[in-house]
């Protein structure tokens, strides 16, 4: 079962550290095995997290987990897996959380044949709300995938996708977190400018946007009806898109999740 399951997790920063907390706190795993360079951040972990985070060396972990994640820096990953590839539980897939690594990159520093699975989740792990899209090589079996599945998808949704597709994923949810944060500082800011006090704006605007996307999602709205909904002819809505639309917001978040994507792409040449 999942939840007796023991992760690996190879680079505890931002989303190493999401993955390690929201797995913990959904019970997918009962064990995280955690290993990274900065002992000060395996410590903040294991002190908030509690006695399932358990620090590691890298080596460690991959002899011991199940499950074996690596979120490190793409610019460091073969480094870190031409350590790892002679000490690997054998069999054990190996999990990429790596933006813009190919699935054929990371074969080459591993033994032939070894189960890989690209991921690409966000920090909503945190809060067990993540959109992770996963992409496998050949070797991973049906039960490894199930087992991989299980992890993420306790700590959100999950969609596979094909490798070609994962530069798009990483501009669009990848990233998003930080659209959508700097939509939820504009809409407080608004709400500032007109007399609310700070932490009321910035909850009303939070709450706005999840239950937006909640009524959007659960009724399987398309985004343009609910709008239309919404805006009454001369009324206070169309005021506001109005604006919006002079500013070209919709082509500017167009805009920021093809940046990203192209970015992702530039990565993977790299």
């Amino acid at each position: 079962m999942s939840g007796e399951l023991t992760l690996g997790i190879i680079g505890v920063g931002n989303l190493g550290g999401a993955l390690a907390e929201g797995a913990l706190a959904a019970g997918a795993v009962s064990r995280v095995l955690g290993a990274d360079i900065s002992t000060k951040r395996l410590k903040e972990l294991r002190d908030r997290i509690g006695e399932g985070f358990a620090i590691a060396s890298a080596a460690q972990a991959a002899r011991t987990a199940d499950v074996v994640a690596i979120a490190v820096k793409p610019h460091v990953l073969s480094a870190v897996l031409d350590d790892l590839r002679d000490v690997l539980r054998p069999g054990c897939p190996l999990v990429s959380v790596a933006a813009g690594v190919q699935i054929e990159r990371i074969e080459k520093s591993l033994p032939s044949g070894w189960p890989v699975i690209r991921a690409m989740p966000n920090l909503a792990m945190l809060v067990c709300e993540s959109a992770t899209a996963l992409s496998a090589n050949r070797f991973v079996s049906k039960r490894d995938m199930q087992t991989v599945e299980s992890v993420f998808r306790a700590v959100g949704m999950v969609v596979k996708v094909e490798e070609s597709q994962m530069h798009a994923v990483t501009g669009l949810t990848g990233s998003g977190p930080a659209y959508v944060s700097l939509l939820i500082e504009g809409l407080a800011a608004g709400g500032v400018k007109k007399g609310l006090q700070p932490p009321l704006a910035r909850a009303l605007a939070c709450q706005l946007l999840y239950g937006t996307a909640k009524l959007i999602a659960e009724k399987d709205l398309h985004p343009a009806v609910l709008r239309d909904q919404v805006t009454t002819p001369g009324g206070t809505t169309i005021a506001g898109l109005k604006e919006l639309e002079m500013h070209s917001v919709r082509g500017a978040l167009l805009a920021a999740v093809e940046a990203a994507s192209e970015r992702s792409e530039k990565l993977a040449e790299s």
